[in-house]
């Protein structure tokens, strides 16, 4: 009889690892310090950077790492790349790495971008012969064509980021570390990096992810880890996570005596009471046919007074994936002042072009600025049955038409 297949081992597999820095009281400079202050005490505080981190990647999964400053991100993508040992625990790598952290590391200043591109893809691990058959296409996507031959030392810090990123994405590795390398870059570099990422995901790559920006960890990853003091907080899918990770750094989730894992909540400024649909009449529905049109409505309780507080909906069909989405700070303007104890009902109308199904709906509210401090979100909160015609394919019905022109 045919067995099933047995589950693939992990790309990546930490087991309770933990890693910590002495920091001394007293540092030498020289040995003229040394030699004068020989009894001095070499006494030293312990730093716990990585405190017992558990966590396993599954080949060809794109795994974000999230969490404040000093969290333990990066010093955890080291121990993985080798570049620190670990103090305590279990740490498995199945395939060959290529870590894109600190970007640039390596290369010579004095020499051209020419020079520096061999050099720096041959200790990355490619042949004479493939960094060659590879030069132009490097130098292509770093749009560095105009500059080879000008000493790094003269490269603005953006440039020489897009060069070894350039080059780092060329190594033939089934298991790939970014560390946060696309911040100096700008707008249209990054987005040429982001459609890099989809292709080396769909080629089956494994990715860990560290970053700072919560939408593209909801953007890119299958799964998130939040790590808070050393410590995980949570591991699950990216919304809850960059939920948690909001929560901590705007203080509605406080770290206790054990770090984040011993949390206590705050009020929150806003809740969210209800969420609903509504037909033109005003009625709550369930269900409506196709192209007839609704209203998603929220209600939501300030506990705090607040100016210009952000609203936002999402529409997500029942593969998870969202077809719609939207914000007050986009489609509204600003909202106007709400007074503690003061309760108001947002309502968002829009054309019902949706294909038959089931679609769920989540609501947030936000404090005005950039929507990253979220008050409350209530994910899949509602859902509603659109039907009608089943043949329709996608995710909406457009208004169209067709016309033919003979030649």
């Amino acid at each position: 009889m045919p067995t099933a297949a047995e589950p693939r081992a992990p790309a990546v597999s930490v087991q309770g690892v933990s890693k910590a820095f002495k920091l001394p009281h007293r540092q030498y400079h020289t040995l003229k310090e040394r030699a004068l202050h020989p009894f001095h005490s070499r006494t030293f505080d312990v730093l716990q950077a990585v405190d017992n981190v558990s966590f396993h990647v599954a080949p060809g999964e794109f795994f974000g790492i999230v969490g404040r400053n000093g969290s333990g991100k990066s010093t955890l993508l080291k121990c993985v790349a080798g570049i620190y040992g670990i103090d305590h625990g279990e740490l498995y790598v199945r395939g060959r790495l290529s870590p894109f952290i600190e970007l640039g590391v390596g290369f010579n200043p004095d020499l051209t971008a020419r020079d520096n591109v061999a050099i720096n893809a041959i200790m990355l691990g490619l042949t004479r012969q493939q960094a060659r058959e590879r030069f132009d296409e490097i130098i292509a996507f770093a749009e560095l064509e105009e500059f080879l031959d000008l000493r790094l030392k003269n490269y603005s810090s953006g440039m020489i980021v897009r060069l070894a990123f350039s080059i780092a994405i060329q190594v033939d590795a089934e298991i790939l570390l970014i560390d946060e390398v696309l911040a100096v870059g700008d707008a249209t570099f990054q987005q040429k990096c982001f459609d890099e990422f989809h292709r080396l995901k769909a080629e089956g790559r494994t990715i860990l992810f560290v970053t700072h920006s919560m939408g593209d960890v909801q953007r890119f990853c299958d799964r998130a880890m939040l790590l808070e003091r050393g410590h995980v907080v949570d591991i699950g899918d990216p919304a809850t996570v960059a939920r948690r990770y909001n929560e901590i750094n705007f203080g509605q989730v406080l770290p206790g005596s054990e770090g984040a894992r011993s949390t206590r909540a705050v009020e929150k400024p806003a809740e969210i009471l209800d969420a609903w649909f509504e037909d033109p009449a005003g009625l709550r529905i369930a269900a409506v046919a196709q192209d007839q049109p609704c209203c998603a409505c929220i209600r939501v309780h300030f506990s705090q007074a607040q100016d210009d507080p952000i609203f936002g909906v999402a529409l997500r069909n029942e593969t998870g994936h969202t077809v719609f989405a939207t914000t007050t700070a986009l489609e509204y303007g600003p909202t106007g002042k709400f007074t503690a104890g003061q309760t108001t009902t947002v309502r968002l109308r829009f054309e019902n072009w949706l294909t038959a199904g089931r679609y769920n709906l989540t609501p947030s509210v936000a404090r005005n600025g950039r929507g990253d401090d979220v008050f409350d979100l209530r994910e899949d909160a509602v859902s509603l049955v659109v039907h009608g015609d089943m043949s329709a394919v996608g995710i909406a019905r457009l208004p169209h038409g067709f016309e033919l022109e003979r030649t």
